[in-house]
C-alpha cells in the first residue's frame, strides 16, 4: 500500500510539473513580454508599456477578429448541418455498424491536418479531382476556381473540424432516453415534433460542446486561409503568426496571443455555465 501510495504521488507530481513546465511557465513568460516594448537589438526591451494592447482596439485589428470570429461562426454552423444528420444516423444504427462508423469518423486524424489540407489542393485546384469529374459528366464546360475563395476555406475548416462536431453530437443522441420519444408519439407526436420538441433540447449540450469545440480551434488554424484561400484575407490567426515570424514584434504577437487565450477561456466558462443550467434544467 505503501508503494502504491508512493507512485501515485509521483505520477501525479510529474503530471504537475509538466504541465507546469511546458504550459504554465511559457504562458507567464507570454504574458511578460506582452507589456514590453520591441527592442532593436534584441527581441524585447526592458521597458513596461500597454501599448501592445492598446494597438489591438485599432479599427483594422477590431476589423480583423471580427472577420474571424465570422469565419469561425460560419465553420461551426456548417460542421453542425452537417455533423447532426450522421451523428443521429450512427446513434440510430445497429451495433454492428457504429464501430464502422465511428472508425470512419476517426480516421482522418491518424493524417496530420496540414497534409489532409494540401490533400484538397489535389482536389480543388483547376486541374484536380473535383473539376476533372466535372468536365467529364458534362456538368461543367470550364474547370471551376475553387481555389483561393472563401468556399476552399470553408471546405478545409469543416473537413479538418467536423469529427469534433460528430463525437460529442453522438454521445448526447446516445443519452436519449427512447422512451421519452415512445411517450412524445404516444401523445400524438410526429417525427418532426418529436425531433424539434425533445431531442434537439436533450442533446443541447452536445450542440453546445461541438459548436465550441469546432469554433475556437477555427479562430486560429491561420494554415488553411494560407493554403486554401491565398492568405487574400487576414485572420487573428494570420496575424499573430505574422508578428513572431515576419516582423519579429514578440511583444505585439504576445498581447494578441494572451487576448485570444483570455477571449478563449471566457467562452469556455460560459459554455460551462450553459450546461451547467442546461442540466438542471433537465432534472427540473
Amino acid at each position: 500500500m505503501k508503494n502504491s501510495s508512493s507512485f501515485r504521488r509521483l505520477l501525479i507530481g510529474s503530471t504537475y510539473f509538466w504541465m507546469a513546465g511546458l504550459a504554465l511557465v511559457p504562458y507567464l513568460i507570454l504574458l511578460g513580454a506582452s507589456f514590453l516594448e520591441r527592442g532593436e537589438g534584441a527581441l524585447v526591451s526592458s521597458h513596461v508599456t500597454s501599448a501592445n494592447y492598446l494597438h489591438l482596439l485599432s479599427p483594422t485589428v477590431f476589423s480583423m477578429a471580427l472577420d474571424s470570429i465570422g469565419l469561425a461562426g460560419i465553420a461551426a454552423l456548417l460542421c453542425l448541418l452537417a455533423g447532426y444528420p450522421f451523428a443521429y444516423v450512427l446513434a440510430q444504427s445497429s451495433a454492428k455498424l457504429q464501430p464502422l462508423l465511428l472508425l470512419l469518423v476517426m480516421i482522418p486524424f491518424w493524417t496530420n491536418s496540414l497534409i489532409r489540407t494540401y490533400a484538397l489542393v489535389m482536389m480543388l485546384k483547376a486541374d484536380g479531382v473535383v473539376n476533372t469529374l466535372l468536365l467529364a459528366a458534362g456538368l461543367i464546360d470550364a474547370p471551376l476556381q475553387l481555389m483561393y475563395t472563401p468556399l476552399a476555406v470553408f471546405i478545409g475548416l469543416v473537413y479538418t473540424l467536423l469529427p469534433f462536431m460528430i463525437l460529442p453530437l453522438y454521445a448526447a443522441l446516445k443519452a436519449v432516453d427512447p422512451r421519452l420519444l415512445e411517450a412524445g408519439r404516444d401523445l400524438g407526436a410526429g417525427r418532426v415534433q418529436n425531433f424539434i420538441k425533445i431531442t434537439v433540447p436533450l442533446t443541447m449540450p452536445g450542440i453546445i460542446a461541438g459548436t465550441m469545440l469546432v469554433f475556437l480551434p477555427a479562430l486560429g488554424m491561420f494554415y488553411i486561409s494560407d493554403i486554401l484561400g491565398g492568405a487574400r484575407s487576414m485572420l487573428l490567426g494570420n496575424y499573430i503568426r505574422d508578428q513572431f515570424l515576419v516582423f519579429r514584434d514578440i511583444p505585439m504577437g504576445s498581447a494578441a496571443s494572451v487576448t485570444m487565450t483570455l477571449a478563449m477561456g471566457l467562452l469556455l466558462l460560459l459554455y460551462h455555465l450553459a450546461s451547467r443550467r442546461l442540466g438542471k434544467e433537465m432534472l427540473q
